[in-house]
């Protein structure tokens, strides 16, 4: 495989330029962590950013930080949390999913657009992108957005490059917004529900007028020992519904014992605090019952989203049908689903019970025969398809970025 690894935005131009010219389709990486996701590419260029690392500008008092697109996310969150800072969308980090631990970047953070349980409250990634510098499938360097959430004049371009999976621009630097970090959380624990007593649960405290900024159930059999921060509620093994607070240590206690005396009806109501809470919230955020180390490592994981009321009929239709796991985030409206290795990953009965709900689901972790096997991301709507192809031609009409990743039909 041909490695290009590039020093700065005026190498890419290089770069994609050349690959015009031959024909020549790129696969663009940061450091390579996601290439496991999506349908397998067939291209023996690398375009490399991981060299593209550096931090241009950080100003905690305006809320705002710029990053090159390779610059290792592990190193930003560290930054930002040394000012009391986060990313309010709470990203997820697929390293220990896809056992690539460790090696996220901006870019790839950006491209991909999984953000994490606060996403119900806070928005996704693509809301707190103020602006970027990429270059497009013309080879010509562009810049969207700026650095004030205001400055955004005619299309916004930045809502298309999130979530795009590299496939319109190689993006070569970013400016997102950050948020302080609340003061203190709280979390309350329900045990021994079932999915859809667990749905209800949640829906009733995602409506309630005390500001959840995290809604989860997971299965007695995600409460292994060796999971971190899961260990921690995990006796009596059985089912645990949790339930997030945050704010200043005052208003999140307060708001806590409230909803607990609220939800009392539903059975006993534990209450976990800062860094305990903190623990199960990440082993959430990052699927760690799943882990590519664990005893589900060899099964295929699906990521689903759905109506939230619709999530515990999904989940538990699923379980009952193929004898796999799921837990629930975004108060039932994110399903991740671990299920028993075959050949096309269950891909009829996944999508069967996911479009009957009104939802969309994609294969995020499989080995190369099921991808080639299957499409990977939910097939789309004759007329989305169309829509879909008329803006990649607008950005890369030889589709030279990507090519393949997230359409089989795209030509080869």
């Amino acid at each position: 495989m041909d490695a290009l690894k590039v020093r700065n935005a005026a190498d890419v131009e290089e770069v994609v330029r050349a690959a015009i010219a031959s024909e020549q389709p790129l696969d663009v990486i940061g450091h390579g962590s996601k290439r496991g996701i999506g349908q397998v590419t067939a291209t023996n260029a690398v375009l490399d950013l991981s060299a593209l690392s550096a931090v241009i500008g950080y100003e905690p008092n305006e809320l705002i930080i710029t990053a090159q697109a390779g610059a290792p996310l592990a190193d930003l969150l560290s930054l930002i949390d040394s000012k009391s800072q986060q990313f309010a969308f709470e990203p997820m980090d697929t390293g220990p999913l896809l056992g690539t631990p460790g090696r996220g970047t901006l870019g790839g953070m950006i491209a991909v657009g999984l953000a994490g349980p606060r996403r119900i409250r806070a928005g996704g990634v693509r809301d707190h992108l103020l602006g970027a510098h990429a270059v497009s499938g013309f080879g010509e360097s562009f810049k969207t957005g700026g650095k004030v959430v205001k400055n955004v004049t005619g299309y916004d371009l930045c809502k298309l490059l999130a979530g795009s999976w590299g496939t319109l621009a190689v993006m070569t630097e970013a400016t997102l917004k950050v948020m302080p970090r609340p003061e203190s959380e709280r979390s309350l624990v329900l045990r021994g529900l079932d999915d859809l007593t667990a749905n209800r649960v949640m829906t009733a405290a995602l409506g309630s007028a005390f500001d959840v900024s995290g809604a989860a159930h997971l299965p007695a059999s995600a409460l292994r020992p060796e999971v971190e921060g899961l260990s921690l509620i995990g006796a009596p093994r059985e089912a645990v519904t949790v339930l997030r607070l945050e704010g200043i240590t005052a208003s999140a206690a307060h708001r806590a014992a409230s909803l607990a005396r609220q939800l009392a009806t539903f059975g006993a109501v534990d209450v976990i605090a800062d860094d305990a809470s903190a623990k199960v919230w990440s082993a959430v955020r990052d699927v760690l019952p799943f882990a590519a180390n664990g005893p589900l490592g060899a099964w295929p994981v699906w990521r689903i989203v759905c109506p939230p009321v619709s999530g515990g009929a999904v989940g538990q239709a699923l379980t009952r049908q193929t004898g796999g796991e799921v837990i629930y985030d975004w108060g039932g409206g994110l399903i991740w689903a671990a299920l028993p290795p075959k050949p096309d990953a269950s891909v009829g009965l996944v999508r069967k019970h996911v479009e009957a709900a009104g939802g969309h689901a994609t294969l995020l972790r499989a080995w190369d025969e099921m991808r080639l096997a299957v499409d990977v991301f939910q097939p789309q709507s004759p007329g989305v398809a169309a829509l879909e192809d008329r803006v990649r031609a607008s950005f890369d009409p030889k589709t030279i970025l990507n090519r393949g990743r997230i359409r089989r039909s795209v030509a080869s």
